[in-house]
């Protein structure tokens, strides 16, 4: 499509004004994690690395880190295997409900975030306490989880659907039995798919704030949630935008890395 010189130059303008929108404020958080003030004072006067090594030893920052890592590892692994087994049966197989199943597994990711944790937070406290089961890293992890699955189950769905049948075919009709033609022909074309979904499930859990904030018991705080926990305090705010920038740049790794494992995905489909 060919487009005049004005509708060309509105165009990088209207995207410069997003871009700007999004990543000026990213910026600011890593320009005052180097501020020597504790107030975010601008311009700042200097720059340190005071505030780094600072973050480095607060023990409340790294058990924060290490509560999130462990939750996200709980709930990409929950969606890894949900949302491959949904999708698998989806996709190969026709059966009443198809539809509706599809449209229940995404609409946890349309349902504002405050939604989901209230009602996950009453049906734990229903179900879950009754039985000595109170709030705590379980909770947090499959409250992340009914969320992560969504991406998981679009990745591999959309892989699935690009994905030939040929193959297996050809595989069963040479003596290959179910198991032996999933493992040497179904689960090398979808592999980059599940790393793609896995990636980007982890990064959803990793920055949910909302969600956890229903589902975690006393003592359970990830990462967001110290963040937001310590906004208020004055003597805090350097190390929380140490904390932040950190978050920024750990958050920009699992996405670059599913998307190009979803570029690849979309350029082996149409060898």
């Amino acid at each position: 499509m060919n487009l005049s010189r004005s509708a060309r130059v509105t165009l990088r303008i209207a995207a410069g004004l997003g871009f700007a929108v999004i990543y000026v404020p990213l910026l600011l958080v890593l320009v005052n994690s180097l501020n020597p003030d504790r107030s975010s004072g601008w311009p700042p006067p200097g720059l340190t690395f005071h505030w780094w090594a600072d973050a480095w030893h607060s023990t409340g920052a790294r058990e924060a880190l290490l509560t999130s890592l462990k939750a996200g590892a709980g709930a990409t692994a929950i969606a890894l295997v949900l949302g491959t087994l949904i999708a698998f049966a989806v996709q190969r197989y026709r059966f009443f409900g198809r539809e509706t199943i599809s449209f229940v597994v995404v609409l946890p990711i349309a349902l504002p975030g405050i939604i989901t944790g209230v009602a996950l937070n009453t049906a734990f406290n229903t179900v879950l306490e009754p039985l000595g089961v109170g709030l705590g890293m379980f909770t947090v992890i499959v409250g992340h989880a009914t969320f992560c699955i969504v991406v998981v189950f679009n990745n591999v769905i959309a892989r699935l659907r690009r994905m030939p049948g040929s193959y297996e075919e050809a595989a069963m009709d040479l003596g290959a039995h179910t198991f032996r033609t999933f493992v040497d022909i179904t689960f090398p074309l979808v592999r980059s798919a599940l790393v793609a979904g896995g990636l980007l499930a982890f990064a959803l859990s990793f920055d949910e704030i909302v969600v956890t904030t229903f589902t975690a018991g006393p003592g359970i705080q990830t990462l967001p949630v110290w963040i937001f926990s310590n906004m208020a305090r004055p003597q805090q705010a350097p190390v929380v935008n140490v904390v932040a920038a950190v978050l920024v740049l750990l958050s920009v790794i699992p996405i670059y890395l599913a998307q190009r494992m979803s570029s690849d995905t979309a350029a082996s489909s149409r060898i």
